[in-house]
């Protein structure tokens, strides 16, 4: 409860400091409401028992303060929900929601997003700020609601001090619904997979890029059946929980209510027995009104902060897990220029959730100016080793050496600062192209000269020259810009990888697996200058990670990986030489690539 409560108030706070008037206008409010519904119920007795003793100016005047506290009440509450609304929503879209994503980047390894257990977090999480931001306004309106009871009882006490045994049973339904957060908070985390699924099969069922295969395959009918599965997975975990949570909620209204009807037989046989004053009966009649308002509005707010435990939960944990995967300190500095190379050292890494090593036991020494070509079939570990040198996990074992310092040791953002890269599975930035080749390099994103160079590196010129407004064209079909073929957005991926000055590893881990033979050998010439160019500068190492064995026969270095081990290497003509794997699938490849149709 603590973690929950120093949230709340750091929520407040920055509610505060972002938008002290408002704040403070939904806090004034609050308090302000809490005084005139206690003005409230004293005015009415004034009223009455002015009125039955014959006192009319005295009765009238009780009647207008009545008038007026009550008009007050009213226009508070709506002035404090709709102002509290605007806090909260301000908040959450423009504070938290960074934040999350501030989170999750300032992880410094990917693997918290291959992780079912972190995306059922984030999943929960999507579109939740707001509730997060509710839950801090829910416990301070929480607790000027008990306030309010506290009132409303010792109003009540003033007519029998019976009535303020009814603090008991209004306490017990708050009791109940505590004990009735806790299977819907572990309901919606173990919901989420579902959740997530059935989100999944939509977005694929709605979007062109599968679109023309579920047309084709007339898969559309199981897609549906699919997500509607998911989502009775996900309903039904949720409808269990739900009915104890609603159990516990009945027993705790039950209790309240047996006290509620005693409360009020004490007040009618009070008045019978002439105990009383009609003011007191009044006050009494109405008060007791109010309380079970007071006691539904309190309770149906605290469940509300209480049900946000769901929400708030995976926030805490999202919270401690980036804490504890963040470094303590920024590391060495990465080198400006490569003077003896990169070393792997009988590294070693494994998969989370798997038995078998993607890498083993790899030990090479890449000189400084390497461009070198890492081949092998589907699975011998290709990709991981980019991921392990663009530092997206550790190895489990053994080390990289860059200049012979232990790359854990270097600082993550300064090691990638000095890194370009292009991957397989590249992100496709929906804004204008020159944009989207600009976030290569944020700090380059207004130098036009730069994007310009990169966008000819990439073969983008003509792609540009047909664009209504150049590189000022938004791209993309999601929000009204132009497409671009998969081909195209490949080379939008390999511009940004151009885009970075000086660089002392240039990694292009299949970066033409989109694009047709003659795009393919005209980029890898481009690629192959440029990195004989930042060789001469920097020293820098090129990884090329290709599927097609031609493209790569110009590399100085050929690392051969299968089963994850590292099984030759050398250069085209050493490994043709030795007659061994990688000859064998050259010469695979160069078969099938010659075996075309004669007429």
């Amino acid at each position: 409860m603590r973690r929950y409560v120093t949230l709340w108030i750091s929520l407040m706070r920055l509610s505060w400091r972002r938008h002290p008037a408002l704040t403070g206008l939904a806090l004034g409010s609050l308090l302000l409401d809490l005084a005139t519904f206690a003005a409230v119920g004293l005015t009415l007795r004034a009223a009455v028992d002015s009125a039955s003793s014959g006192a009319a100016t005295a009765a009238v005047a009780g009647a207008a303060g009545l008038a007026v506290c009550y008009g007050i009440t009213t226009l508070l509450g709506i002035v404090t929900h709709n102002v509290r609304a605007q806090v909260a929503e301000r908040v959450s879209l423009l504070e938290l929601d960074p934040e999350f994503v501030r989170l999750v980047n300032r992880i410094e390894t990917i693997e918290h997003l291959e992780r079912t257990d972190f995306l059922d977090r984030i999943t929960v999480l999507r579109n939740g700020s707001g509730g997060i931001v509710d839950s801090a306004w829910g416990a301070v309106e929480t607790v000027l609601g008990v306030c309010r009871l506290m009132v409303t009882l010792l109003l009540l006490g003033t007519v029998d001090p019976w009535l303020l045994m009814l603090l008991v049973f209004a306490v017990a339904p708050l009791w109940f619904d505590q004990r009735s957060s806790g299977p819907t908070s572990r309901a919606e985390t173990a919901a989420a997979e579902s959740v997530r699924l059935q989100r999944h099969l939509f977005t694929l069922a709605t979007t062109a890029s599968a679109g023309k295969e579920i047309r084709i395959a007339g898969a559309g009918a199981e897609l549906i059946r699919r997500q509607r599965a998911a989502w009775d997975d996900a309903a039904r975990v949720r409808f269990r929980a739900q009915c104890v949570a609603a159990a516990w909620r009945a027993c705790g209204w039950i209790v309240y209510t047996a006290g509620f009807v005693a409360g009020l037989l004490l007040v009618v046989r009070r008045t019978a027995a002439g105990q009383g004053t009609p003011g007191d009966i009044a006050l009494a009649i109405t008060v007791a009104a109010s309380l079970r308002i007071a006691v539904q509005q309190t309770l149906n707010r605290a469940t509300g902060v209480v049900a946000y435990r769901r929400l708030l939960d995976p926030y805490l944990w999202l919270r401690d897990y980036a804490a504890e995967h963040t470094p303590a300190g920024e590391g060495a500095p990465a080198p400006d220029r490569l003077a003896d190379g990169i070393v792997l050292d009988r590294l070693t890494f494994t998969y989370p959730g798997t038995d078998r090593p993607a890498l083993r036991d790899v030990s090479v020494r890449i000189p400084a100016g390497t461009l070198v070509a890492v081949v092998g079939e589907y699975g011998s570990g290709k990709s991981t080793l980019v991921k392990l040198l663009c530092k997206f996990y550790q190895p489990d074992s053994g080390a990289i050496r860059v200049d012979g310092v232990d790359l854990r040791h270097i600082g993550t953002a300064s090691w990638r600062r000095r890194i370009s890269a292009a991957f397989q599975d590249f992100g496709r930035y929906e804004t204008t192209l020159r944009d989207v080749v600009g976030l290569g390099d944020p700090h380059r994103l207004d130098d036009t000269e730069a994007i310009g160079r990169a966008v000819t590196d990439a073969d983008l010129d003509a792609v540009v020259a047909g664009l209504p407004d150049g590189l000022d064209t938004p791209v993309g079909e999601q929000f009204g810009g132009v497409n671009l073929s998969e081909g195209q957005w490949q080379k939008t991926a390999l511009a940004r990888a151009c885009l970075r000055d000086g660089p002392v590893l240039f990694v292009l881990d299949e970066p033409t697996a989109s694009l047709d033979a003659p795009s393919e050998h005209a980029i890898f010439q481009r690629y192959m200058t440029r990195a004989r160019q930042l060789a001469a500068s920097t020293g820098a190492v090129t990884v090329i990670v290709s599927h097609r064995f031609s493209t790569v026969s110009g590399a100085d270095m050929i690392m051969v990986l299968r089963d994850g081990a590292l099984v030759e290497w050398g250069s085209h003509d050493s490994l043709l030489g030795a007659d061994g794997l990688y000859a064998n699938l050259y010469g695979i490849q160069a078969t099938a690539y010659d075996a075309s149709p004669r007429g």
